[in-house]
């Protein structure tokens, strides 16, 4: 590996090679594109989410012939921070898959028994995964520890605050449920839910406060996410599915009004309501 990516052998490099260089090359200070240059580690951050949602949304429709490209729309962004890590001296794109390597390969010691990348396991009787988790987190502990990091004062201390708010429900729970903080059946989850609804309810009406509102609509969302946590159901995908479910179907009303010579914005609610009704009715049955 040259010390200067500038300085490849363009024929005979590398795939990961040569996007190292297309990034420099995007960067240079003279002949770069002016956008790539001027942005930093925190402007690029927003990229970073659109792009894990893009790749998600196209595993999701199952479309593996545009998959691949949105996945390098992804490493594109890991090369980017590699590149403004470098020219700050900071760390390259190497000491990150090094850093990977190192940190799986400590992580999974059910998998790499002598700590290296070469070791194996001769035995046809795998760990539980349980015990795999258990061991995962106390080794994620002795990590933390050896960089001189203090344990958080909470249990939820180490759950990231820029998660979206449904994944980091979802993880607040989890970890709570960690110590003992869970119940252990779905009954109960389902009627704190209920009990949430209600309390809602007592505070729909006039005049309107909307901080108590907005407090117990919080609850109830809240409560949403530990029901579909404890059915094995991830938060995220299924407001995702409900939400692909409200574009399809109001779609349908529109391409029906549409049909008829109506355009939604002059159809009355009654006929929108009818012709959503008939979109349900519409659809194939799962």
């Amino acid at each position: 590996m040259t010390d200067n990516i500038l300085d490849l052998n363009l024929s005979e490099s590398s795939a990961l090679e040569r996007v190292e260089y297309l990034m420099a090359r995007l960067r240079d200070p003279k002949t770069g594109c002016p956008w790539d240059k001027k942005q930093t580690f925190a402007s690029i951050a927003p990229y970073t989410i659109e792009e894990t949602y893009e790749v998600v949304d196209t595993i999701e429709r199952e479309d593996y012939t545009h998959l691949k490209e949105e996945l390098g729309d992804l490493l594109f962004q890991v090369v980017f921070y590699a590149q403004m890590a470098a020219e700050e001296q900071r760390f390259n794109l190497h000491d990150i898959a090094d850093t990977l390597v190192e940190k799986l390969v400590r992580r999974h010691p059910h998998v790499f028994p002598a700590g290296t990348l070469a070791s194996y396991v001769d035995t046809d009787n795998p760990e539980a995964e349980e015990t795999i988790r258990q061991r995962w987190d106390q080794i994620k502990q002795q990590e933390k520890q050896a960089k001189g990091e203090s344990s958080p004062d909470s249990v939820l201390g180490d759950i990231p605050i820029g998660m979206t708010p449904l994944i980091r429900a979802e993880k607040l729970q989890k970890q709570a449920a960690k110590v003992g903080f869970e119940w252990d059946s779905v009954e109960p989850v389902v009627a704190k839910l209920q009990e949430e609804i209600a309390e809602l309810t007592d505070e729909v009406v006039q005049p309107y406060n909307m901080d108590a509102i907005a407090d117990e609509l919080g609850d109830v969302m809240f409560s949403c996410v530990n029901v579909a946590r404890h059915f094995g159901l991830n938060a995220e995908m299924v407001m995702k599915q409900a939400n692909r479910k409200f574009e399809r179907r109001f779609m349908a009303v529109e391409k029906k009004l549409k049909d008829q010579g109506v355009a939604i914005e002059n159809a009355a609610l009654a006929d929108m309501e009818a012709q959503w009704q008939q979109a349900k009715l519409d659809e194939p049955s799962s």
